[in-house]
């Protein structure tokens, strides 16, 4: 019998000052049965780092035809494509043929650093792609801030990010590996 998705609340209030976007939003997150808290809490820091009115959770991990997270104008169009954890080359060309921008957030410490290395020539390659490494100890870090109901609040400026809630918060400092031509 199959499991079924543990939901989680976060209540996400974002002042984002290097895109001037200032926002509260409610998200629901359904950790697949797969997922681990690590993997769910570095989707929202992406949805911090990328926020808007349109940024919507896709099917992500179960299924290959949606990203973790995606963006799309009024007409359907995908405006981001953004995968979490460590895509293979040919599902990058793919959201490169549907999207405008693509962004990855690898994050297992070790595994992403290989990741990276062994896949690095081909993703120089396609334009549109972004790549943000989350050091292994922020992922680890987010992980533990995972909560069933969560109560967020986050800024970001000059490209750091600060993620609390009532029990403390955490400094995010991200490292781009590659930026879109």
């Amino acid at each position: 019998m199959a499991q079924n998705a543990t939901i989680f609340k976060a209540d996400l209030t974002i002042s984002d000052m290097d895109r001037h976007y200032y926002a509260t939003h409610a998200l629901t997150l359904a950790r697949h049965p797969s997922e681990t808290d690590e993997r769910m809490m570095v989707r929202l820091l992406a949805f911090v780092l990328n926020a808007s009115d349109t940024l919507a959770f896709g099917k992500g991990i179960s299924s290959d035809d949606e990203p973790d997270l995606w963006q799309k104008d009024l007409t359907g169009a995908v405006e981001k494509w953004i995968e979490v954890g460590q895509p293979d080359e040919k599902r990058l060309r793919k959201a490169c043929g549907v999207a405008r921008e693509v962004i990855v957030y690898p994050y297992s410490g070790n595994s992403a650093g290989i990741w990276w290395e062994q896949n690095r020539r081909a993703v120089e390659k396609l334009d549109k792609v972004s790549v943000v490494n989350v050091p292994g100890e922020i992922a680890e870090a987010l992980a533990k801030m995972a909560q069933r109901t969560m109560q967020l609040q986050s800024t970001v400026q000059d490209g750091e990010v600060w993620l609390g809630d009532d029990s403390g918060s955490l400094q995010v400092v991200l490292e781009t590996l590659k930026a879109p031509k």
